[in-house]
């Protein structure tokens, strides 16, 4: 083995070791690493592999760019957002232009100019390395070996995911051995859905899943699984290209069922002057704990001290998981059909590009992932698109206040009729890092804890206190918001509605976050504004908005609002579900409740504000 410490193939052997070595920086950063043994194992067989297939690194070397050129960005993201390249980064690496990521990085692209023509050196001359050495040819008898290993190897692992694998047999007191762990995986998950939206339906597969072969046995299950793949490095980046890739996919087979749709929509009065509407979309934000609505802590100081913020007292979501209830927001598509994936129409935005609107989706959320990509469906129908948040919904997340600098240049285009779509990351989940230091006002909070534990009913207290403190930068965002628009001096108008609520172990209730049935993520914090402009040109949809601010709305209220807020016209509207309308009527509004609940005739039950349906509710569909 003397040969390996030859100049060229040392050099060679340590540039593979230092790629491999990639996930294993975690740490110095502060982060947990994930089943580092089993990720050294699968970069072990992913080396021996390719090594096996193409014999000489100089054949395979060339695979390894994307890895070279990414590793700069992977170790970026490690250390300002805690967290390696994603399906997410991906699609905005893909979808940011050169002047865009000109103006994100200033003076530090040049930095990123330097360490990338660094890569570009290491690769090339490791490939020249590799090149110019046949002492790392693999050429024995053992190669033809280890390909047949690994072909098996791979042929057990390809047919378990395709059939299954099998549960292990029965134990001897009559149930199932991995009864006990099946328990505590369900109990475990149950809690995370409440935060990170797993409560919602699955996607359903495009392939129907193959019967004909039994599953896998369990004794030949192997200890890894293709999440911990796209974990290691290099190999593991073509596993989150193909995730990227799928999701795409995806993406593009919903477009398509809805590529024809038309609203045929136009100004009631066809004119060229400016106007300006926006909608802000909240995240888990909850009614009762804003002091614009009754709260004894004052939440809302600045928004209180507008005289044109309209609250709206009695607004209900359908459901309360993001992926689900965005949709019933922003197009016409029913509550009752919130569960299923895709709808056939596209979204207000499309409407209002129609009447000769200039359309903008700026979003502190991410654009793709499992509960992301049926949101950004719909936001791709904006002119201009803008997925703002690198950390996802981690600690390292950007403040909403990422969104003001893209608002502001919103605000300043030419066209004369704008409308502006903000999606925030509001109040989610950890809500102590949802707003910088200063508005961490009510203590003990959860403020400067790492991870702490949301599941122990220990914390109520500092959790409400983060809680009520995100409520209070919200405000502080959306009054910037309000001062952008004034600014702007043109008629604008502004509606704000949250997405869902969240349970807070409220009295003795042992419930947190949403996904649940209680009123607390039913009942949702929504308002309008318009400025003095708009009530002038519009004053009849100003005292309709004031004469219907304590109606019963619903989320599926919002499409038909906003278009009506815009003086947009289309051949099948419904003017009575907008509440700026004199033609307003109240519809029935459907809860996800143990079935489809009409929440004003069901009770709330116990501590938990359970909402129950008095009769038998509708079932899902």
């Amino acid at each position: 083995m003397s040969y390996l410490l030859r100049p060229r193939n040392l050099y060679v052997a340590l540039t593979y070791l230092l790629l491999s070595c990639v996930p294993y920086v975690a740490p110095l950063f502060g982060l947990p690493l994930a089943r580092p043994a089993q990720i050294a194992g699968l970069e072990l067989l992913a080396w021996l592999g390719v090594w096996a297939v193409f014999k000489r690194p100089a054949y395979f070397h060339w695979l390894l760019l994307p890895a070279f050129l990414a590793l700069p960005v992977e170790l970026y993201l490690y250390a300002f957002y805690g967290q390696g390249i994603s399906t997410h980064h991906l699609g905005i690496i893909a979808e940011t232009s050169p002047a865009e990521a000109m103006e994100f990085l200033g003076n530090k692209v040049w930095l990123l100019v330097g360490v990338f023509i660094g890569m570009v050196v290491w690769f090339v001359t490791s490939w020249i390395a590799a090149w110019r050495t046949r002492d790392l040819d693999w050429a024995d008898v053992s190669r033809p070996v280890v390909l047949v290993v690994l072909a098996l190897v791979a042929a057990v692992f390809g047919y378990g995911l395709k059939y299954g694998v099998a549960p292990p047999p029965l134990a001897s007191h009559g149930a199932p051995a991995s009864a006990g762990v099946r328990l505590v995986k369900a109990s475990a998950s149950d809690s995370l859905d409440a935060a990170s939206e797993e409560t919602a339906p699955p996607r359903p597969s495009s392939v129907p899943r193959p019967a004909s072969l039994p599953p896998l046995a369990h004794w030949m299950k192997l200890p890894f699984d293709l999440d911990t793949f796209a974990h290691s490095w290099p190999f593991g980046l073509a596993a989150r290209g193909v995730d990227f890739y799928k999701e795409r996919v995806y993406l593009a087979d919903l477009n398509r069922h809805s590529a024809s749709f038309r609203f045929h929509a136009h100004l009631a009065e066809p004119n060229n002057d400016p106007q300006i509407v926006v909608m802000v979309i909240g995240e888990s934000s909850r009614y009762d704990r804003w002091s614009l609505n009754g709260y004894d802590r004052d939440t809302n100081p600045l928004l209180s001290q507008e005289p044109n913020v309209v609250p709206l007292r009695d607004v209900i979501t359908s459901v309360s998981a993001t992926r689900l209830s965005v949709p019933v927001i922003i197009s016409r598509k029913p509550a009752t059909q919130s569960l299923k994936d895709g709808f056939s129409e596209k979204s207000f935005l499309t409407a209002f590009k129609e009447a000769g609107y200039k359309t903008f989706w700026l979003s502190n959320q991410i654009s793709f992932g499992k509960f992301d990509t049926p949101v950004s469906v719909f936001a791709k129908e904006a002119d201009v698109v803008d997925f703002l948040n690198l950390g996802g919904f981690t600690d390292n997340s950007n403040y909403d206040e990422i969104l003001f600098g893209p608002l502001k240049h919103a605000v300043a285009d030419p066209a004369p009729k704008k409308l502006i779509v903000l999606h925030t990351l509001g109040s989610h989940w950890n809500y102590s890092h949802r707003y910088p230091k200063q508005f961490d006002k009510w203590l003990p909070s959860l403020y400067g804890i790492d991870k702490p534990v949301y599941t122990d009913i220990k914390i109520k207290d500092k959790l409400n206190n983060s809680y009520d403190s995100s409520i209070l930068y919200t405000d502080w965002f959306l009054d910037h918001v309000v001062k952008a628009l004034k600014e702007a001096d043109a008629p604008a108008a502004m509606l704000y509605v949250a997405d869902h609520g969240q349970t807070l172990y409220d009295n003795s209730c042992r419930l947190a976050f949403h996904g649940h049935n209680t009123q607390y993520e039913f009942h949702v914090p929504a308002f309008a504004w318009y400025s003095d402009t708009y009530a002038a040109r519009f004053p009849d949809k100003v005292a309709q908005l004031r004469r219907h601010r304590k109606a019963k709305l619903a989320t599926e209220n919002m499409f038909h609002t906003i278009l009506d807020l815009g003086d947009v016209r289309y051949p099948d509207e419904h003017l009575d579900w907008s509440f700026v309308n004199a033609a307003f009527k109240q519809h029935k509004r459907y809860v996800d409740s143990y079935g489809w609940t009409d929440y004003d005739n069901a009770t709330i039950k116990g501590d938990c504000h359970e909402v129950i349906a008095k009769g038998k509710p509708l079932p899902r569909d």
